[in-house]
């Protein structure tokens, strides 16, 4: 089922339905987006009973979901906003209504309020098709009150100025810096989703300084020195100093962490391909500015991968220095890891015996 189909149905059912936001806007600018959202005046047990033959699920913010293969569509019911809970965003009384400009005039950007008909002719109400054009971001309705009802608004308008390329309205702009504050209001996961999706835009040093000039940064708890843009976003986060805890994964911790130590070690040799790994060796090596190739080649020139590629057991080496397993055994894979990866030694049980047996003073301090 593709949104024609979508909207041919609502509209059977006789009821309006359109295409709006960011859809819009994307194919506006020619850009594609496989999330789209439709407004419509049906009632969410109406949308239940229209697709009851299809996959659909709904929540209590009087919507519905779609998920295809290729299209996500969320449809929800015109509404105005009664009243805005700031500690909450998701704490918001509505009022369901049947005006579509109503509905379009409760939404952030006057960019993200065109609609768009099944047959393609676009609704705008209030001028956002100039705005697209003229690359400006502007709030729809008094900027200050809109900002202070979703203080997210704040860093969506950096976030889209950044993806897109867009300018932001003056008085916009302006707000924006007066209510810098409030985006101690956010949770730390919002912050976390706007930021990445700023980091993750070739124009994120833009943004970066964008919302350093607005005072937003020092609230978001981040500072940032020189930096070198990567598609990689654990490279984008590791050449920040995160001062905010933000809510990362165990994995994108330690990638951050990983990045950020060869960062340091400022260079890509066998050391640090074998420590760290090909993927986090060649995102720090874009930031270095190393050849991929190099680093490539380099990596398949190693003659170990890891310890367990060193031909000899933990219990053999106990058994040539005469030792209980302890922190000797992790000194002696030390050395012979770099040993092997320097040439100096072949990765022969029976070399590295001898190498062990003949070098047993430099660990037991004989």
């Amino acid at each position: 089922m593709n949104v024609i189909d979508v909207l041919n149905r609502i509209e059977e059912n006789g009821f309006e339905a359109y295409v709006v936001g960011g859809y819009v806007r994307d194919k506006i600018l020619g850009n594609e987006s496989s999330d789209i959202d439709i407004c419509t005046n049906a009632r969410v047990k109406e949308l239940l009973d229209i697709f009851s033959d299809i996959n659909i699920t709904s929540n209590e913010y009087g919507s519905v979901k779609i998920v295809t293969n290729k299209l996500r569509m969320d449809i929800t019911t015109y509404r105005k906003d009664m009243r805005y809970n700031e500690e909450n965003r998701r704490d918001v009384q509505i009022e369901y209504v049947d005006n579509l400009l109503e509905d379009i005039n409760r939404r952030d950007f006057t960019m993200n309020t065109l609609c768009m008909s099944k047959d393609g002719h676009i609704i705008d109400l209030l001028s956002g098709r100039d705005d697209i054009e003229n690359k400006i971001i502007r709030c729809v309705g008094d900027a200050n009150s809109r900002l202070k009802e979703d203080p997210l608004r704040m860093l969506r308008a950096v976030r889209f100025a950044t993806v897109l390329d867009f300018s932001i309205e003056p008085n916009l702009y302006f707000e924006l810096k007066n209510n810098c504050e409030l985006i101690n209001k956010l949770s730390r996961e919002r912050v976390k989703e706007e930021l990445t999706k700023i980091l993750v835009s070739k124009n994120a040093v833009r943004g970066l300084d964008m919302l350093k000039e607005l005072g937003m940064l020092e609230h978001i708890g981040i500072s940032y020195g020189n930096v070198v843009y990567v598609s990689d976003i654990c490279g984008m986060y590791s050449q920040l100093d995160i001062i905010k805890p933000l809510p990362f994964s165990k994995e994108e911790k330690e990638n951050i962490a990983g990045i950020k130590r060869i960062l340091e070690y400022g260079k890509i040799d066998k050391n640090i391909l074998f420590e760290y790994g090909l993927y986090l060796s060649l995102v720090a090596g874009s930031i270095l500015g190393v050849d991929k190739e190099y680093i490539t080649g380099l990596e398949s020139e190693l003659k170990i991968k890891r310890n367990k590629d060193i031909k000899i057991t933990s219990e053999e080496i106990c058994d040539l220095l005469s030792v209980s397993p302890s922190k000797i055994i992790k000194e002696v894979y030390l050395t012979l890891r770099n040993l092997i990866l320097d040439g100096e030694l072949e990765n022969d049980n029976t070399e590295i015996r001898n190498y062990i047996y003949f070098h047993r003073g430099d660990w037991l301090n004989e």
